[in-house]
């Protein structure tokens, strides 16, 4: 079988402003960088990328957000779909800390009825009902692909593969599968993963030191960061944040070479205002972080010879597939 032409997608958190160093907060709800997206819509714009820009609970809130984003929407120049911020998301029932930062963690019938309070207020905004759903901070658990199903969503993105979060008390995605696959094929949905992976001299290896990537312990004694300088292998992740362009674009080419296909480049929507996250901090910084985002594009383009593609497209394409047996066991798992 002919493989098929790379084909990239981008994937934005579109979310309220919060200070990353301090407790999560209810009353942290300020979307004032919004309007900055156009920075790197621009981009999309110039390069015919459609982004999804996945909406937490406060943006769907907020006129001017909505306002700037609709007209992106109605204009066919983006997507909006859903991203779950459980602790500014109605109904407020449950403690506020890190544990219950991951959805996963809550009780089956809260996480349902965030999900749904997200949802509607998400249809009110934007006239359109969400398809499209990632987890915050990747807090897709046993109960999530089920409460998705039954809101009608047909694309999850929020799996984190070759990633280990139980130290923050969230799941386990190392054996996540890395590529398109069916949680629920008689209901839709479609898992797009975000897109992580190996690549070095061995990337083979990230498999054998996989557990020492997530490990606390082992960061502390600055484990992953030896292997990397070694040259022997390097765990990374498609995205502009803490990542430089010239390393996204080696792992592209690793990951081509391996034989995937699809990928996911993703980030924060405050990342492109100057203050917010920990990646830009003044105009500089912004500046550097959006042509990174443009570099890594143009290369998978005009090097690699990819094309742009859409969750939806996506889950268009597979849908028109004849079903191919069972998903596999990690997805299985997760979504049972």
């Amino acid at each position: 079988m002919t493989a098929r032409q790379p084909e990239l997608l981008v994937v934005v958190d579109t979310e309220e402003e919060f200070d990353w160093t301090k407790p999560f907060d209810r009353i942290a709800t300020a979307t004032r960088s919004i309007p900055a997206q156009a920075r790197a819509q621009a981009i999309y714009d110039e390069m015919g990328i459609v982004p999804t820009y996945v909406c937490t609970y406060p943006v769907a809130c907020d006129p001017i957000a909505v306002s700037y984003l609709k007209r992106l929407q109605d204009e066919g120049r983006a997507e909006i779909g859903a991203h779950l911020h459980s602790w500014v998301t109605p109904p407020h029932r449950e403690e506020v800390c890190v544990f219950n930062s991951y959805e996963c963690n809550l009780p089956e019938e809260l996480e349902y009825a965030k999900i749904g309070a997200l949802t509607d207020a998400l249809e009110a905004a934007f006239g359109r009902k969400p398809a499209v759903f990632k987890a915050g901070r990747y807090g897709f658990g046993r109960n999530t692909a089920r409460i998705l199903a039954e809101h009608g969503y047909k694309v999850d993105c929020s799996m984190l593969p070759r990633s280990d979060l139980r130290g923050d008390g969230g799941p386990d995605f190392r054996r996540a599968p890395d590529e398109p696959v069916w949680l629920d094929r008689a209901a839709g949905l479609l898992e797009v993963p975000v897109t992580t992976g190996y690549f070095g001299a061995v990337p083979a290896a990230g498999w054998i030191f996989s557990r020492l990537f997530d490990n606390r312990k082992a960061i502390g004694l600055r484990v992953p960061g030896m292997l990397a300088r070694s040259g022997l292998v390097s765990r990374s992740r498609l995205t502009p944040e803490g990542i430089s362009a010239a390393e996204q674009c080696r792992l592209l080419d690793a990951l081509v070479r391996q034989g995937r296909q699809t990928f996911s480049l993703v980030y924060h929507s405050p990342s492109l205002a100057p203050g917010y996250t920990p990646y830009t901090d003044d105009d500089v910084e912004v500046a550097e972080f959006v042509a990174a985002i443009a570099q890594v594009l143009t290369y998978f383009r005009d090097v690699i010879g990819g094309r742009f593609t859409t969750l939806r497209k996506i889950h268009a394409r597979m849908s028109a597939q004849p079903a191919a047996g069972e998903q596999p066991a990690a997805a299985r798992r997760l979504a049972a």
